[in-house]
């Protein structure tokens, strides 16, 4: 399971390259952030239960932001 993490950790960092050469300097940190977090998380050898329950924990907190940020914050069809 700490592989997988570190799977993570590799396209969070391939979109964190892809979003600064965009200038998407926001996204970028973002993104930094979680290949940062992901790294970390798989070298502390960990039980797999564990990785599952911080995965279930990552996915809420995607999903509430998201929900948050398109609800709250995204204007529809703006820059069209």
């Amino acid at each position: 399971m700490d592989r997988m993490f570190r799977v993570l950790a590799f396209w969070t960092g391939i979109f964190t390259v892809m979003l600064f050469i965009g200038d998407m300097h926001g996204a970028a940190l973002l993104f930094l952030v979680q290949t940062a977090f992901f790294l970390t998380v798989s070298y502390l050898k960990l039980s797999e239960r564990m990785y599952m329950y911080l995965f279930g924990a990552y996915c809420t907190v995607f999903f509430i932001g998201f929900t948050w940020y398109s609800e709250f914050i995204l204007v529809p069809g703006f820059g069209h």
